[in-house]
């Protein structure tokens, strides 16, 4: 008889319990990775649950890393979601250009593992970069124009301004006073040499009025 309260108290606790277990056990426990491509040299990874390929959302744990045919390695990266697309996932970091064998692995909710090869060309970040995206190249930025050389105007040579007639007049009259004239010395010079021989005349003839005899 006290058993029968215990045994309800279990049937009550299973079928709280049993509607969130059977959506678990449909997707199984095992998560399925795969390498679907590249886009500007970040690698995409699709994740589904093995059983019913329903895409894996909600909490996610997951790295990348992967090995060139030369011999370079980078990651593990962590894997990140994808806006927009459920059960896809990429990493912050650009995978340089190369021949790459990928390979991911899944640690929560559930594990699992994929791997995968692809060529990535020389990354040319066309899409806006994840938030928190680290060591992408942003693209070859615009040359800046050189300034157009600005033409220095020529100084127009002008012509020497001609002095007002007034001043010219005034400058003649005055280069005229100060040159003397050249018919002055002249005209005194013969005034003198007139006179002179009218006095010799005027001395002859009275010399001679008074030698001559009177009658």
């Amino acid at each position: 008889m006290r058993t029968r309260p215990f045994v309800a108290a279990l049937a009550l606790a299973g079928a709280a319990v049993l509607p969130a277990a059977v959506p678990v056990a449909a997707h199984g426990d095992t998560v399925h990775l795969d390498v679907s491509g590249q886009r500007n040299g970040r690698v995409s990874t699709v994740a589904t649950w093995e059983n019913d390929h329903d895409p894996v959302t909600g909490e996610f744990t997951g790295t990348l890393a992967a090995t060139a045919t030369d011999g370079r390695t980078v990651g593990p990266w962590r894997l990140v979601a994808v806006p927009g697309e459920p059960g896809t996932y990429t990493t912050r970091e650009i995978l340089p250009a190369g021949h790459w064998r990928v390979s991911v692995d899944c640690a929560f909710p559930s594990p699992g593992h994929g791997e995968g090869e692809l060529d990535v060309e020389a990354a040319v970040i066309g899409d806006p970069p994840l938030p928190g995206a680290t060591g992408a190249t942003t693209g070859a930025s615009a040359p800046i124009p050189a300034p157009a050389p600005t033409a220095t105007p020529t100084p127009t040579p002008t012509a020497p301004t001609a002095p007002p007639a007034a001043d010219s007049a005034a400058r003649a009259r005055s280069a005229a006073r100060d040159t003397p004239s050249d018919t002055t010395p002249d005209a005194a010079t013969w005034a003198a040499i007139g006179t002179a021989v009218a006095a010799v005349v005027l001395v002859a003839t009275g010399f001679w009025l008074r030698r001559r005899p009177h009658r």
